[in-house]
């Protein structure tokens, strides 16, 4: 089901040159509900992108970053795990301290440039597993990118050769969906722990 998705929305983006976020949708009452008391995240990326462990790490790995710099949650842990998720596995996650978790369902296959990526992402919260916000992207592009060339450097020397042309497409896909994340709000103490997390 998540191939056809991917090759649907590679065919519209083809077709229509836009955005790699084709939905995104946060919850109407975020703001009143969630916006104080969703912050504290775990990250996983479930199953693993073209069955690949250490591109799974990446994907978890970066997107902890990002949203530790550019969204006010405070990520505390990343994970990458093979078998598919369901809402037990994805509730066991929710351990103390946590209060949300970012479930990436990717898909990626490798191209001879590069490779097709797309993403199901949602923010689910801990205390009824309830969805806060998601986002549907796909993108096809090229492995080399002069612009993320440091970055993809730094990603092959920690996780191997095999992620080589997928680090490129992976970061403008996850960046693309993940700046569609609300932003909770963080009091004084969110603030101090935050500063920790990017230390």
């Amino acid at each position: 089901m998540m191939t056809n998705r991917l090759v649907l929305a590679l065919g519209l983006a083809a077709l229509t040159g836009c955005s790699a976020v084709k939905a995104h949708l946060t919850r109407p009452d975020y703001e009143q509900v969630d916006q104080q008391r969703v912050k504290r995240l775990v990250v996983v990326t479930q199953p693993l992108p073209d069955g690949k462990q250490a591109l799974g790490e990446l994907w978890s790995l970066f997107t902890r970053q990002y949203v530790n710099q550019n969204r006010d949650f405070l990520v505390k842990e990343n994970l990458a795990r093979p078998e598919p998720a369901d809402s037990a596995s994805i509730k066991a996650l929710c351990t103390e301290g946590i209060e949300g978790v970012l479930w990436l369902e990717p898909q990626a296959s490798s191209t001879r440039y590069g490779a097709a990526v797309a993403t199901r992402a949602r923010l689910l919260r801990c205390v009824d597993g309830e969805e806060v916000w998601s986002a549907e992207a796909a993108g096809d592009w090229h492995g080399h990118d002069p612009k993320f060339l440091q970055r993809k450097m730094q990603f092959v020397e920690q996780f191997g050769r095999e992620v080589d042309l997928y680090v490129v497409p992976s970061l403008k896909l996850l960046q693309a969906t993940l700046s569609t994340l609300p932003n909770p709000r963080l009091n004084d103490q969110d603030i101090e722990e935050k500063i920790e997390l990017g230390e």
